[in-house]
């Protein structure tokens, strides 16, 4: 059996656009991931199974937090601005597209040149949750950001 030669997609060549948060900014991401549910049917004494709901699953991801622009600043606005504002109290809405909370994201898989060879399309995103990270005298580490974000679906082209 001979041996087919190929390029093979590597785990950093990629960019993740995100609201306003620069794409230089991201150091992680996951890729979506489905769950696909399940039903049993029991008869007499056995059972089967057929498929249930299809769940996308959550994704969790990594920023930088660069002195400027603030990676802080920025997860904070999106926040607050579309989400939940703390001061007020009020809460933003999930619609329309593009002025709610809910955005789409795209992650693009590159090829060594940089062209993007695999594209998902992220529809209904929201931060579910952000950790702000925390400091430490005896850490030579940069500064990071975590963030888990909710979705509708996801499309891959």
């Amino acid at each position: 059996m001979m041996f087919t030669p190929f390029e093979p997609k590597v785990n950093f060549r990629y960019k993740l656009h995100m609201n306003n948060i620069p794409v230089y900014m991201i150091k992680t991401s996951a890729l979506p991931s489905l769950e696909q549910g399940e039903i049993i049917i029991d008869y007499i004494n056995v059972d089967f199974k057929v498929k249930g709901k299809s769940r996308w699953q959550d994704i969790s991801v990594t920023l930088y937090d660069p002195i400027t622009p603030s990676g802080a600043a920025e997860v904070h606005n999106w926040i607050r601005d579309f989400h939940h504002n703390s001061e007020t109290g009020i809460d933003g809405y999930a619609f329309p597209a593009g002025s709610g909370y809910k955005r789409d994201i795209k992650i693009e898989v590159l090829d060594p040149k940089g062209v993007p060879v695999e594209t998902w399309s992220i529809s209904g995103a929201f931060i579910s949750s952000a950790n702000w990270g925390s400091m430490d005298w005896s850490s030579e580490d940069a500064k990071m950001i975590e963030l888990n974000i909710k979705y509708d679906y996801a499309v891959l082209s």
